[in-house]
């Protein structure tokens, strides 16, 4: 495939804790950090699903300082002052802001993919295509999301219903979005199933940056202001000052509810062919890592399943054994601060558990 534009840039969202694989993925080491499947990092792979495509030097990076150093670390092939800095968590609508801020500094009718640094693809030449397809619609004017056919009813992700077909100068389908629906109860979600019609919300979109900017400015002006002034500040020297006293002052918000649920000629693309989770609790690992004959599955330590059958056994020391025995559909994960034991069909209270660890001062753990 040949490389895109040089106006085309990837923005890589890179700053979550990534709570919901706790005690694995902890402040210190989060999710896009950890070795999940493979030598590779997540990060690393986000990067890899890139190379040939769009060049390092058009990736920017959105992260905390404290990770900024550990990705670097882990790569070296995006450029250290490609590497955006958050101060504080603001939301993803102010992450996309700021990036668009920077990329109009950088390039002219530059188009910006968001994508996020923890999330697992196994089809990396069709995700290359969408993005050349999404780029070519965003070109157009649309605002894009990428659409992952559900597999189950799922309760934890949001879903967007596919309108009318938009034509396109593609041979690829791209429909009008008819409404979004954020994390729906268990009768909604078999109903979104059944239909065939919804798509899950990857997370990940495409547009203009002059487009995304616009947006804010219509939907989130008050964000849109702060934005303003930091774009003045790049230029007068007084980036970093402003940067530290204006970015705790923005109001949080999510581009999904600040801009995506409001804005007009919002569309989706469909990507069924991805292989695509977003790893997003323990028991979705059994979607990315094939298991053994018996269905266990061992990541990052040694093990020995007797009379076991669908257990997931994880460690962040590769010469830890563990072992089970009589089990069934069980996850164990051994740190060095914590031990999780729960079903599989229990891993998505795992957020529950880090709530309380806030809630009741023991946050050494998380």
């Amino acid at each position: 495939m040949e490389k895109l534009a040089p106006s085309f840039f990837a923005v890589i969202m890179a700053g979550g804790g990534g709570t919901r694989l706790w005690p694995w993925s902890r402040r210190e080491k989060p999710k896009q950090m950890l070795n999940i499947s493979g030598d590779r990092s997540m990060f690393q792979m986000t990067l890899d699903r890139l190379k040939g495509l769009i060049d390092p030097a058009n990736i920017l990076v959105v992260t905390t300082a404290e990770q900024a150093a550990k990705l670097i670390e882990l790569s070296d092939e995006v450029p250290p002052d490609n590497y955006l800095i958050e101060p504080a968590p603001r939301g993803t609508a102010s992450v996309i802001g700021l990036a668009a801020v920077h990329l109009k500094h950088r390039a002219k009718d530059s188009v910006m993919a968001v994508l996020t640094a923890d999330h697992f693809i196994k089809n990396v030449p069709d995700f290359q295509q969408l993005l050349t397809f999404g780029r070519d619609a965003a070109e157009a004017g649309h605002l894009v999301t990428l659409g992952i056919k559900p597999f189950f009813a799922s309760t934890g992700m949001g879903y967007i219903e596919q309108g009318k077909p938009v034509p396109a100068d593609f041979d690829h389908p791209l429909y009008e979005v008819a409404r979004f629906t954020e994390k729906p109860d268990q009768a909604t979600a078999d109903e979104f199933l059944g239909s065939g019609n919804f798509v899950w919300n990857s997370g990940m979109f495409i547009w203009k940056t002059e487009r995304i900017l616009d947006e804010i400015a219509l939907h989130i002006p008050a964000l849109s202001e702060k934005l303003g002034r930091i774009d003045v500040a790049m230029e007068s020297g007084l980036y970093d000052r402003v940067m530290r006293e204006l970015w705790p002052t923005i109001q949080p918000v999510t581009i999904d509810y600040g801009i995506m649920e409001k804005a007009k000629d919002v569309v989706v693309l469909p990507a069924y062919s991805l292989g695509w989770s977003d790893v997003g609790s323990w028991d979705s690992i059994y979607d990315v890592i094939p298991p053994d004959e018996n269905g266990n599955i061992t990541i990052h330590c040694k093990s020995i399943h007797i009379n076991s059958s669908g257990t997931l056994s994880c460690s962040d020391s590769p010469r830890k054994l563990i072992v089970t025995v009589g089990m069934k559909d069980v996850v164990v994960v051994e740190t060095e601060k914590a031990v999780l034991v729960c079903p599989r069909s229990e891993t998505q209270k795992v957020r529950d558990i880090v709530a309380y660890l806030k809630d009741n001062n023991l946050e050494a753990y998380l």
